[in-house]
């Protein structure tokens, strides 16, 4: 079993760990880049809606799975429903690997900009930035901060559950929402901090609400956000003791991921409006992170420059605590069903995933297509599929594993039924667009 040698040392290990898992990159650009799409305070309230009913009890169920069955991705998917669905098991390690290849461009992207922010300044104008942006998005620059970042992941993954990804945790989640805070309180003062609350946060308009764009934008960042389908939360649940609260602890995850998001669309907004960078937020989330944001800091002078350190530095820790819970999925996997050792399990898979993160090291399209595929179609049809295998194939391990850490009657049953009858045919048209648009993206 893939808990039989390792475990975290508490539940507070887990729920950090399993937070910095859901925490991302996604939550510093893609709240901002939807919510100025998606009409502000409308999109909020969707999110929330679709966290909270969607979400959450796929979350639940993909813990519940983890835990009760004590396997990997891989097996976990067999132990609950037989041989039928076996590919399932599949499915958990194409989307965890294809996104990983990808994200760790994206990670390298964050970590030169951080570096040279750190060594050398800020670019001095909105051309300077271009420039720096296709070097280190292009040719042997992103091919270097993909390794670099594959190697840290790999380092912290091959220490063990306890020695490497909890104690990531322990320390990463508490700095970043320190740097967040910090990073938010000073936002607060900027000139026209005001107006970017109320532009892309406060600004209420009820027709968005029914509106398909905003809510296909919600769903998007919610599902992403939370992380389910890609057996990450899986592979960390396994590792959990019978007596965990499951529901509590699956709450505190969702609650710090979108207080994550919402601190950093509170930082995000003012940037926009005092640096006059609506037009660029609402058409690039790459040009508002990578290009934009670090020209508008640039004329703040040094304080600029120490905001853009942090913020960098706040949005390296998001990445590898993701990254870190994407490669246990295949490692783990590796351990449980051919019982490798974990240190050749993790360099195995390192490589592995360095040669196919080449293609979108050195095509921004590649990557585009690849964050539609794994990072969409990939992780919402993993999320349908645990979704439909605890609530209707393996409803009773899904109630005895909840009953079994005490969760109230009420609680179970709601949980299963809006499992049943909300989150699976949400998930299902959810899945349906984003066939969609990745179709138009091939074909366009």
């Amino acid at each position: 079993m893939a808990r039989a040698s390792e475990s975290w040392s508490s539940p507070l290990g887990f729920v950090l760990a399993a937070a910095g898992s859901a925490v991302g990159l996604g939550n510093l650009w893609g709240f901002a880049y939807r919510a100025s799409q998606g009409g502000g305070g409308a999109f909020v309230v969707l999110y929330l809606v679709i966290v909270l009913v969607v979400c959450l009890p796929v979350l639940v169920a993909e813990m519940v799975l983890g835990r009760s069955t004590g396997h990997a991705p891989l097996i976990a998917p067999v132990t609950a429903g037989g041989r039928r669905w076996a590919p399932l098991g599949l499915l958990f390690l194409a989307a965890a690997i294809g996104i990983l290849a990808f994200y760790a461009v994206l990670m390298g992207w964050t970590g030169r900009t951080l570096l040279h922010a750190l060594l050398v300044g800020l670019p001095a104008d909105m051309a300077a930035s271009e420039s720096f942006f296709a070097l280190i998005s292009s040719g042997g620059g992103a091919v270097l901060g993909l390794l670099v970042s594959l190697a840290l992941t790999g380092a912290v993954v091959a220490a063990g559950v306890r020695g490497g990804i909890e104690r990531l945790s322990r320390w990463g989640m508490p700095a970043l929402f320190l740097l967040l805070l910090g990073l938010l309180i000073w936002a607060a003062f900027l000139p026209g901090a005001g107006a970017g609350y109320h532009q892309f946060l406060l600004r209420w308009d009820p027709a968005k609400l029914l509106d398909p764009t905003t809510i296909r934008n919600a769903f998007t960042q919610a599902f992403f956000s939370i992380g389910t389908g890609i057996g990450a939360i899986l592979a960390y649940a396994a590792y959990l003791n019978r007596r965990s609260a499951l529901a509590t602890e699956a709450v505190s995850v969702v609650g710090m991921d979108t207080a994550v998001g919402l601190m950093a669309g509170c930082v995000t907004f003012p940037l926009v409006a005092s640096f006059g960078l609506g037009e660029v937020v609402s058409g690039s989330t790459v040009g508002t992170l990578f290009i934009a944001l670090p020209t508008g800091l640039a004329s703040l002078g040094m304080a600029g420059r120490l905001v853009a350190v942090l913020f960098f530095g706040l949005a390296y820790i998001a990445a590898i605590t993701s990254s870190v819970s994407l490669l246990e999925v295949p490692v783990s996997s590796l351990i449980d069903g051919l019982g490798w050792r974990r240190r050749e399990a993790v360099w195995s898979c390192v490589g592995l995933v360095g040669v196919l993160g080449l293609p979108p090291a050195l095509n921004t399209a590649a990557l585009e297509v690849m964050d539609a595929l794994f990072g969409g179609v990939l992780l919402i049809l993993g999320g349908l599929l645990v979704a439909l295998l605890l609530s209707w194939q393996a409803p009773a391990r899904f109630l005895a594993d909840l009953q079994g850490c005490a969760t109230p009657p009420g609680l179970r049953r709601a949980l299963l039924l809006s499992l049943r009858w909300i989150s699976v045919p949400a998930i299902a048209v959810g899945l349906g667009v984003s066939v969609l648009d990745l179709a138009k993206m091939w074909l366009g």
